[in-house]
């Protein structure tokens, strides 16, 4: 059993690094593993709405990172997506991406997924909510922890210092593999994932 925890910061080893470590560190105790990505310091356009991806199932543009985390995210049991507040919203190379991937990609229906927010101040809630939306359209478990998934600090020293916001991370972790565990017992079980209805689309124009 394996998370992919995708750093949305331009800075490596920064502030949200530390967070996701945290949580990545939880998950390890619970003998799930786990590989932290950095994404948010990579060129990454945006969606152009060229349509490529209706026919082949990945985005077309050249930049083959899209491609890549889109394949680790299809592996992996569940996602944690991290990133910075860079006015009060979430890092725009970060946001490319996902577009991206969510849009061309189908197959994550049903993983695990939480959000991380990590801010000087504030924009974290607001970040949450727009990451958030990836997985609510996607059929994916949102993960929740004992408080919202964010930490304060202006770099990985602040951050730890952030005693509740550590704590959240923790927890979040261990809510993760508890609830990767209970999906991968279901199966055993032979418990199938529900089936999603389709094809209803309200328009009002009748």
């Amino acid at each position: 059993m394996k998370v992919l925890l995708l750093n949305g910061s331009p800075h490596e080893k920064g502030t949200t690094f530390r967070a996701l470590s945290e949580v990545a560190k939880a998950l390890n105790e619970c003998g799930i593993e786990t590989e932290i990505m950095t994404v948010g310091n990579k060129a990454i356009s945006g969606c152009n709405a060229c349509g490529g991806c209706a026919e082949s199932g990945v985005c077309i543009k050249p930049d083959k990172i899209v491609s890549e985390v889109a394949d680790k995210i299809s592996a992996a049991d569940g996602l944690v997506v991290g990133s910075p507040v860079y006015y009060a919203s979430l890092n725009g190379t970060l946001k490319s991406l996902l577009d991206r991937v969510f849009y061309s990609k189908k197959s994550f229906a049903y993983k695990p997924a939480a959000a991380v927010a990590v801010a000087r101040r504030a924009g974290t809630t607001a970040t949450l909510d727009i990451i958030n939306k990836y997985f609510m359209i996607s059929n994916m478990p949102v993960v929740s922890s004992s408080y919202w998934n964010m930490v304060f600090g202006r770099n990985g020293v602040d951050a730890e210092k952030d005693e509740e916001g550590m704590q959240t991370m923790r927890n979040l972790g261990k809510n993760m593999a508890w609830l990767i565990k209970c999906i991968n017992a279901g199966k055993e079980k032979g418990i199938d994932f529900p089936e999603t209805e389709s094809g209803a689309r309200t328009n009002f124009t009748r």
